[in-house]
């Protein structure tokens, strides 16, 4: 072992060990069911502003970035104003009334607002429960698949030991402090990231500062505005309008992120939390997305070797600009924007199956100490079969992954934005819709990923399939209660000024509506 991988080891170890120290003092702050899924709604701002970060990065917001400037040029660069908006539209559009209702009704996860909001005791929490529950565990094998490639390249590690590592760590600091061990890590990781990536990302940019001339000569769509439309449905101007939607909105209605929103102390967070995320997380993926074009100008002039994947060019910019020494604290940076993803994943699996499942369903007399424990358990056996997928992954599972987003998409933002914001909206147009949704956007996706290539992303046209679903069932169904309504403050406003804020709950309370508890 030289000096350089010496370093690298203790530098991985600091990282981790700083990990489950958040998690041993965050586990100090439970007290009771609140505290371990929504943080007692108690988190400030920048804890915030981190966590919405953190929880919208991915394996993708570094590797797969990268990758596709590597390989898609200025044309993909449209993903990284979409994906910083999808975190600023789900608290203007979202989050403004959902924490407002939250602290009113007594919510603990957006479902308890879909069970409120369309009077369902049942059918509409199991649908959004199982569904949830599902997209969440397939996403979650596809952050630990990005972990094992950092750990293999820092370390050496063979797969099957760097995804045992990786998910233990994470899995032992989120059991120990729940939401709040997700939170404060969410804060050391997204510092990492910042001073990471802007400390590394110019280094790789202006080692070739005319790359653009060299894209260019590649391919001279490398540098354009959009792809050609009549090929390949990658960027052209039709596939970058649906994929609008699906990142601005399926991110943002993603059950791992919209469910951030129910944690904030203050509601006057919302005022500059839109801005702020927008800002840092687009500087940040910026950089990240043009590293990659310079990187492939690297390889184009010689100066770098061809790459196996073009995922790796990250890496490899990496490798080429700094010395080995600094190598592993890029690698964490590369880590935690995967983790801050991972850790809320499974906790929200966690919460599925503790709160919404069993809570709701099995136990309605449940202490604090046994939904924990659910909790804890779900959360185990999740990791242990999301390793055990990551490991040997089925081929449906590659495809299931890829359609995630999308399947959230076309589930969730149509029975969200009708709850919140139309009036005639019921329960049999959302249940029908957010059925309609999920099927419409596994059948699309199949045909668009192995028969015949859609001109634009599947999820769009399942979305509108599920919207129209959604409007006409609605119209022909009885209209909800008036009372109702006003409880939930549904209506074409974001911030219901005619309403004076009401004292938060017990937060552990049973979520009310005017026909009685939503259990």
């Amino acid at each position: 072992m030289n000096s350089a991988q010496a370093v690298t080891i203790a530098t991985i170890v600091i990282y981790f060990s700083i990990l489950l120290l958040i998690g041993f003092f965050s586990s100090k702050k439970i007290k009771n069911s609140s505290d371990f899924i929504i943080a007692g709604r108690d988190l400030g701002f920048w804890v915030f502003v981190l966590l919405m970060i953190g929880t919208t990065a991915s394996g993708m917001s570094i590797l797969g970035v990268a990758g596709l400037g590597y390989s898609g040029g200025w044309p993909t660069f449209w993903e990284q104003i979409f994906v910083p908006l999808s975190g600023s539209i789900c608290l203007i559009l979202f989050g403004v009334k959902l924490s407002a209702l939250a602290q009113k009704r007594g919510y603990m996860t957006v479902e308890d607002y879909f069970c409120d909001r369309y009077y369902s005791h049942v059918s509409m929490r199991l649908l959004a429960t199982f569904t949830a529950l599902i997209v969440s565990t397939i996403y979650l094998a596809g952050q630990y698949t990005a972990i094992t490639i950092v750990l293999k390249w820092l370390l050496g590690l063979n797969e099957v030991t760097a995804l045992i590592i990786s998910a233990v760590i994470v899995m032992s600091y989120t059991l120990m402090g729940g939401l709040y061990a997700i939170a404060f890590t969410s804060l050391y990781l997204g510092i990492l990231i910042i001073i990471g990536v802007v400390w590394v990302g110019p280094l790789i940019i202006f080692k070739v500062p005319d790359f653009n001339s060299v894209l260019n000569t590649i391919n001279p769509y490398l540098t354009a505005v959009f792809y050609p439309s009549g090929g390949k449905p990658f960027f052209t101007p039709l596939f970058t309008f649906s994929f609008f939607f699906l990142i601005t909105f399926g991110l943002s209605t993603a059950p791992h992120i919209i469910n951030n929103v129910l944690a904030v102390k203050n509601r006057k967070h919302y005022r500059w939390a839109p801005v702020t995320i927008f800002v840092i997380y687009f500087v940040v993926i910026a950089l990240i997305k043009i590293s990659g074009f310079s990187v492939r100008a690297m390889v184009q002039t010689g100066i770098l070797p061809p790459l196996d994947t073009p995922d790796s060019a990250f890496i490899a910019g990496i490798k080429y600009v700094l010395p080995e020494y600094a190598w592993a604290f890029i690698g964490t940076v590369v880590l935690a924007a995967v983790m801050s993803t991972t850790d809320r994943l499974l906790l929200t699996i966690g919460n599925c199956v503790s709160w919404d499942l069993y809570k709701k369903f099995v136990n309605k007399n449940a202490d604090d100490r046994s939904i924990r424990n659910v909790n804890k358990v779900t959360m185990i056996i999740a990791t242990i079969v999301t390793v055990l997928l990551a490991i040997n992954p089925p081929k449906l599972l590659a495809f299931l992954i890829w359609a995630g987003i999308g399947i959230m998409f076309s589930c969730f933002a149509i029975p969200l934005i009708g709850g919140l914001y139309w009036k005639r909206a019921t329960k049999q147009g959302a249940i029908a819709s957010m059925s309609c949704g999920i099927l419409c956007s596994i059948v699309l996706g199949f045909i668009d990923k192995f028969l015949s290539p859609l001109p634009m992303h599947f999820s769009f046209i399942s979305t509108i399939i599920a919207a129209v679903v959604f409007i006409l069932v609605s119209l022909l169904t009885p209209a909800p209660d008036k009372t109702l309504l006003q409880e939930t403050d549904t209506g074409f406003f974001i911030r219901n000024n005619k309403r004076r804020d009401i004292p938060e709950k017990n937060k552990d309370s049973e979520v009310k509506t005017p026909s009685g508890t939503c259990a």
